[in-house]
């Protein structure tokens, strides 16, 4: 990291540090101007038309991922990034937030510094970032290091793409086609033992949550999740066509408009049912408290018959590898998204995908040399750059690729499933360039050859039900305002009467009746703190992007 003019620092430092860290914020109506330190010459000796080649000479970056849960892990510690730092001679060293994300942002802007690489959610702190004069544009490196250019494509660019129309986002997990791992998991021992009963509607998850309790006293029925995060999930059971991001949006779209979440009957059914399974205790009742780390270890260690996510094969991958080998009939299995009677299952989405991906990247002028940087960035998210730190270096569970690029994996791909999945796991904290076309199109060509019985856990479920139950939500990104605007600080007081209204209405209210008295409550609230005007605000981005979709068609 480089220290930055004292001046210009304290100037911004009490701007960013009220800048929220909400999970989506987006977009700003700032202008970008050109202040701060100017990253230095790139290419080969100062040559800007010179291409940078990785394993040519060293490189080294700092990188902080901006999240209360990221710990990034030992680079070089895994035979990918081993391989990467022998051969490609990159270093990446890393910045940890410490279990506090946002003052630790705040603490590196107090003191002067920034990292070469910030790893953080698309949006409002981006635009902060990037109109102070913090960021790299990528603009000038886009034809020079053409795999993000060709893989993303120019719409999903222009999405990406700052209000002075420079690019500053290198985007994570991008995407042409469906994506996703939301839905249910469910505990295939206790199923089976059960009499493997129907699990199609909200009623058949409610019988046999009851069964569960009545029979595995000490296993949870329902795990939903840090903060209860599960709930937002089921969400898509009550209604066609309809993803919980608009749950995250605190907006359910009518027509052309956005209009209050609060009085939306499929959310007060919602949270009518998620009252009822957790004053009967078939939901997890530490549900608000829990941390990440108590969730994994109760799916890991199978003391859950369902757990619903926005990606539970994560934990459910390792807990299906560990149960099984103890006990083949034991492990995870996931079934079709619960839908409320009635309703067309083929039209129920538990989670989404959104053309832009996860998250993103961001160069700081920090870096001593941004384009080398990018170089290696563009690298990561290409082919021999995805097949490296997924399924590891050649040589081991692949060897050479076929005319489209994809890798030709090895015997010991599917002989040595134990190694193959642990290498695996241990490189997802590192994709934070994920290509989502060229990975998910890899590996589905290869399983679709495989028995049953050989194919990767992750990769069975995705292919018959994660992937066609996540639906487009493209249009919706980048609605929020930055935290430091009116609107922003609408959001952040509408945000707490959510929070607490949705909190309330699980775990205290007795009936159906008070759940609707706790949101009657939460609506006149929001519209007392200025509900309606970030509502308007949502609207008018919404249309925005409707019309930057349309006009790339």
């Amino acid at each position: 990291m480089k220290r930055w003019n004292k001046r210009l620092w304290a100037s911004m430092s009490v701007t960013l540090a009220i800048v929220t860290v909400m999970a989506g914020c987006s977009d700003s109506n700032g202008n970008g101007n050109n202040g701060g330190n100017e990253p230095k010459a790139t290419g080969a000796a100062g040559d800007s038309s010179a291409v940078f080649e990785l394993g040519k000479e060293p490189l080294e970056f700092s990188f902080y991922g901006h999240y209360d849960w990221y710990t990034m892990p030992e680079w070089g510690g895994d035979l990918a990034t081993k391989w990467i730092k022998e051969n490609k001679l990159v270093n990446v060293v890393p910045v940890s937030s410490g279990g506090n994300a946002k003052n630790k942002m705040s603490t590196m802007i107090v003191s002067g510094e920034l990292p070469d690489v910030i790893w953080m959610e698309r949006g409002a702190e981006v635009e902060k970032l990037r109109a102070e004069g913090m960021l790299v544009p990528f603009d000038d490196y886009l034809d020079k290091y053409p795999n993000l250019k060709e893989w993303a494509g120019e719409s999903t660019l222009d999405m990406l793409r700052s209000p002075d129309g420079k690019l500053y986002q290198f985007p994570n997990w991008y995407t042409t086609q469906p994506n996703g791992n939301a839905g249910y998991l469910v505990n295939k021992k206790i199923y089976q033992e059960l009499g493997s009963p129907s699990l199609e509607t909200t009623d058949d998850l409610y019988a046999y949550l009851k069964q569960v309790k009545e029979k595995y006293p000490d296993v949870v029925p329902l795990e939903v999740g840090q903060s209860a995060s599960g709930v937002d999930i089921m969400v898509s059971a009550f209604a066609e066509n309809r993803p919980y991001l608009f749950n995250q949006m605190m907006a359910v779209p009518k027509g052309n408009e956005l209009v209050s979440l609060f009085t939306d009957p499929v959310y007060r059914e919602l949270l009518q049912y998620s009252s009822k399974l957790y004053r009967e205790k078939l939901m997890s009742q530490d549900a608000f408290t829990q941390k990440r780390e108590q969730v994994e270890q109760k799916v890991v260690t199978g003391q859950i018959a369902v757990y619903v996510a926005s990606s539970p094969t994560e934990f459910g991958a390792i807990g299906n590898s560990k149960l099984s080998e103890k006990d083949p009939d034991a492990g995870y299995i996931m079934i079709w998204p619960v839908h409320k009677e009635g309703l067309d299952r083929n039209k129920i989405f538990p989670g989404d995908y959104k053309q832009l991906g996860w998250n993103v990247s961001v160069i700081t002028k920090s870096a001593d040399n941004p384009e080398a940087i990018f170089a290696f960035l563009d690298w990561f998210t290409g082919p021999e750059g995805q097949r490296t730190i997924m399924w590891g270096p050649e040589g081991i569970y692949w060897e050479g690729t076929d005319a489209e690029g994809a890798p030709l994996f090895t015997e010991a791909f599917t002989s040595d499933i134990k190694g193959r999945d642990e290498l695996m796991n241990s490189t997802v904290n590192f994709q934070w360039n994920g290509n989502t076309v060229y990975v998910d199109n890899s590996k589905m060509k290869f399983e679709s050859t495989l028995p049953e019985e050989q194919r990767n856990w992750e990769t069975r479920w995705q292919s018959e039900i994660t992937w066609k139950t996540q639906y487009n939500t493209t249009e919706f990104v980048n609605l929020d305002p930055a935290g430091d605007t009116d609107e922003g600080i609408i959001a952040q007081s509408v945000f707490e009467i959510y929070e607490q209204a949705r909190a309330r209405a699980i775990t205290t209210a007795k009936s159906d009746e008070e759940v609707n008295a706790i949101l009657d409550k939460a609506e006149e609230d929001a519209m007392k703190v200025g509900y309606d005007r970030l509502l308007q605000f949502k609207t008018e981005k919404w249309q925005e992007n409707v019309s930057k979709l349309n006009a790339a068609k």
